[in-house]
């Protein structure tokens, strides 16, 4: 449905907020998502197609998934690091398979690349004998271990000292295409995206279901009234859960900015991604080693912990920083043919947040609020929230209609 006829349509049972509200008024949607990021996309997709398309998906941008979900590493995700019994883990797993078998059903550009997570110590290849166990004795995700005598004839160019742990199943994808496709099988199921269209308050009803206060580019407001509301908001999830949440149950969003560097010689060459092994209590999984498509290496993300979400100008002072991490696993690069590419932010519910199980591990949160059945909140949703995508989206069918 278009944006100037869904609000023709709203409009005609909009009120002026200086006006007495009616009493009651039949629902514009069934259902409103808030925040039309990858996450966002899925979860409305899936609603549009549970309800027959009575749903808004409602985007403060231009485009769809301009912030988090355009601004990561576009690494489809195996599950390995996030614990045995953390909400990360089982919807990583979950939403591996359902992507991997979306993309192939929809030719999403993809591929099933694998990842070597690289040891250097004694130190780290027990965390990575720890982290191998767990995903054959608990998690049932393939892993192998690679010697360094493997490693080297495999990888000549990559430096694994005490060998390698393989995530066979780990792949890389292109993002802005899974986007279009869900955003396509969400309008052909009869779904409203809604553009410019900043939440700016929301009211829960006497009767039932919530009038969410819309702010467009002109600053026209606009009064929308539905069943329920999922605050898929990612960067501004925060924002949307304080204002229907009291004081006291208010959240803060930290916010850990990962610049990236493109990478423009021909060696070192490696055919897949890789990662240093993970050190508990980090805010990210270490700068890293990526591939696009086409082949092309880029490094990040590192972590800089950014007062504001705004800010995602590439920090080039942070480079040097960047290639002692990246002499650690591939010591042969050649340092001036790494430039400044872009930056991502990831919205974590604590500062110094790990995304691995550990000192400082915080898991996704994705709930009904207490006393507000008709609303559901995702927190803290950074990575692997392109992985879980569709498995979130999953889960927040069945809060709301099991």
């Amino acid at each position: 449905m278009k944006l100037a006829f869904w609000r023709s349509r709203i409009q005609h049972r909009c009120f002026s907020t200086a006006h007495a509200r009616p009493a009651a008024r039949p629902a514009d949607f069934t259902h409103a998502v808030i925040g039309a990021g990858v996450v966002g996309l899925a979860v409305a997709r899936r609603l549009a197609l549970r309800s027959g398309g009575s749903v808004v998906l409602l985007e403060r941008n231009h485009a769809v998934g301009t912030e988090i979900s355009s601004r990561n590493s576009e690494v489809i995700h195996a599950g390995i690091y996030y614990g045995a019994h953390s909400l990360k883990t089982r919807l990583c797993i979950r939403g591996k398979h359902l992507l991997y078998d979306y993309c192939q059903k929809n030719s999403i550009p993809h591929k099933r690349i694998g990842k070597w997570i690289v040891a250097q110590n004694a130190e780290q290849q027990e965390t990575l004998d720890k982290l191998n166990a767990v995903c054959r004795d608990i998690l049932n995700v393939p892993t192998n271990w690679i010697s360094e005598a493997e490693a080297r004839t495999l990888e000549p160019d990559v430096k694994a000292s005490a060998g390698a742990l393989e995530s066979p199943t780990t792949g890389i994808i292109d993002s802005h295409s899974l986007m279009m496709s869900l955003l396509a099988d969400f309008e052909s199921a009869g779904g409203t995206l809604a553009l410019r269209s900043r939440v700016s308050d929301a009211s829960r009803l006497h009767d039932t279901g919530w009038e969410i206060l819309v702010c467009d580019e002109s600053n026209q407001e606009f009064l929308v009234k539905v069943d329920t509301v999922i605050n898929a908001a990612g960067l501004g999830a925060a924002f949307v859960h304080n204002l229907v949440l009291p004081t006291e149950r208010h959240i803060q969003l930290y916010y850990a900015k990962g610049n990236y560097f493109s990478y423009n010689a021909s060696r070192p060459k490696v055919a897949r991604l890789i990662y240093p092994a993970p050190e508990p209590g980090h805010g990210g999984l270490g700068t890293h080693l990526t591939l696009d498509l086409a082949g092309r290496i880029r490094f990040g993300p590192d972590v800089e912990w950014s007062d504001t979400p705004e800010s995602l100008d590439v920090n080039s002072a942070k480079l040097p920083d960047a290639v002692l991490e990246i002499q650690k696993y591939l010591p042969g690069i050649d340092t001036m043919a790494l430039n400044p590419d872009y930056a991502g932010m990831r919205p974590k519910l604590a500062r110094n947040s790990a995304m691995i199980q550990g000192q400082g591990f915080t898991d996704f949160v994705i709930r009904k609020e207490e006393g507000l059945q008709d609303w559901v909140n995702l927190l803290g949703i950074e990575s692997p929230g392109l992985t879980s995508s569709l498995a979130i989206a999953e889960m927040v069918e069945d809060l709301l209609y099991n």
